[in-house]
């Protein structure tokens, strides 16, 4: 119909974007416009308010995690095409002129969906005080990894990994939780670890590494985090493996660490939570914990100029002051704090197939999942999880494994000349 609702919002948008509409839209009056596809479904008016007092990425999760707004079909194609248009360039021509304003006050008006800003989901975070202050990056960590432990293991593999598996084969059966085994193997091989050997994990999870290490590696380990739901599922996890008395799990930041070196430090995707302006502490602090020629494997996601947190829906609902830097920025701080960089493995690839099984894995539980954490945070992690994976994909954000080494006085670094680990 040509004045329905869904009609007229498809012409003002068409008409800003000079283009058609990349994904079809339903209106709250069941009528629809647009390409076969992904369907964007606006439940009631409160949709469209929630986009015209928060534009763009911001509105959208809004609406989609209040149920306001859904989705039928395969989300990330819609997802793939909305960044296709991105791409083009033209959504960064689109400028709204006084007249568009004008105009896209009036179809609201005429459309009902006038009035004050709806209140944001619970889910959203609202952290105070100084950014990147003990304090402030305890309730960071706690927004995300504080969710419920029951919640994480009905998401990860029994290893708990929570960061990009490392896929060695492509043989029927392999899945999840061996490639979790082998990035954890490939992390122990890379850090040389040997029986009687000190590790230290910095930001060590559900504790993946602390066992895999201790069991396989006879190695003693300490492990830090700021997550008290963490620390609490570690200590249990060690006396169901009678390592008590090998490994150590402490709540604690990574600027409270004192005491003796460690003769291997890993820290995998933690560095992400740092911020800039600390990274120099981090690093040094990772420089500090190493004795002379011992290795550190550090496993970090990266990210160009554009939205280095992530983009509003991350930076709001799943990982506040989160901050992504390009690699070669990761590996200034590293060489300025002393390191030798060693080498450099990209994983990007291995991070899709990860993030797409726990995409799968959420699905599945669906029902289980939205009774432990409520249907509006389960839609977080749709969101969350979908486009994590296509933002790997297209190359919108990386990983890496980075293998460093505190150099003696005399520049020895105890390394092998060839990968032995590879």
């Amino acid at each position: 119909m040509p004045n329905s609702t869904a009609n007229r919002l498809a012409t003002f948008v068409e008409r800003l974007l000079g283009a058609p509409l990349p994904i079809a839209v339903r209106t709250w009056d069941g009528e629809r416009v647009g390409p076969e596809g992904p369907t964007v479904v606006l439940k009631n008016r409160r949709a469209l308010r929630r986009l015209l007092y928060a534009r763009g990425e911001l509105g959208l999760a809004r609406a989609y995690v209040s149920g306001d707004l859904d989705v039928e079909g395969d989300l990330a194609e819609g997802f793939r095409r909305i960044w296709a248009l991105t791409r083009s360039g033209e959504l960064r021509r689109v400028q709204l002129a006084p007249r568009d304003w004008a105009g896209a006050a009036g179809l609201a008006a005429r459309l009902g969906v006038l009035g004050l800003p709806p209140k944001p989901p619970a889910e959203e975070a609202r952290l105070t005080g100084v950014l990147h202050s003990l304090r402030r990056d305890r309730s960071a960590i706690a927004h995300h990894y504080d969710l419920s432990n029951a919640f994480y293991q009905l998401l990860l593999d029994d290893s708990m990994a929570y960061s990009s598996g490392y896929r060695t084969s492509e043989e029927p059966g392999y899945g999840l939780a061996q490639a979790q085994h082998d990035k954890l193997e490939l992390i122990c091989r890379k850090l040389g670890l040997r029986p009687g050997m000190r590790l230290l994990d910095v930001g060590c999870g559900w504790g993946s590494l602390l066992v895999h290490a201790a069991k396989h590696h006879g190695v003693h380990a300490v492990g830090v985090t700021l997550s008290a739901q963490q620390v609490q599922h570690v200590r249990g996890r060690l006396a169901q493996h009678d390592l008590e008395d090998r490994v150590e799990v402490r709540q604690q930041d990574y600027r409270e660490l004192t005491g003796e070196p460690f003769d291997a430090v890993a820290s995998v995707e933690m560095g992400e939570h740092v911020g800039e302006e600390n990274y120099p502490t981090y690093a040094n602090t990772l420089f500090r914990m190493l004795n002379p020629a011992g290795r550190l494997v550090l496993q970090q996601m990266s990210r160009g100029a554009v939205a280095p947190g992530g983009g509003a829906f991350i930076e709001r609902y799943i990982a506040p002051d989160m901050t992504m830097r390009p690699l070669s920025r990761t590996l200034g701080h590293l060489e300025t704090a002393g390191f030798e960089i060693r080498d450099v493995h990209a994983l990007r690839e291995h991070y899709v197939t990860t993030v797409r099984e726990w995409a799968e894995t959420l699905e599945f539980h669906w029902a289980e999942a939205v009774a432990l954490v409520g249907e509006a945070e389960a839609r977080v992690w749709r969101l969350y999880l979908v486009g994590g994976a296509l933002a790997f994909e297209e190359n919108r954000m990386g990983v890496d494994q980075i293998l460093a080494v505190r150099p003696t006085e005399t520049g020895e670094n105890g390394l092998p000349p060839t990968r032995e680990w590879a």
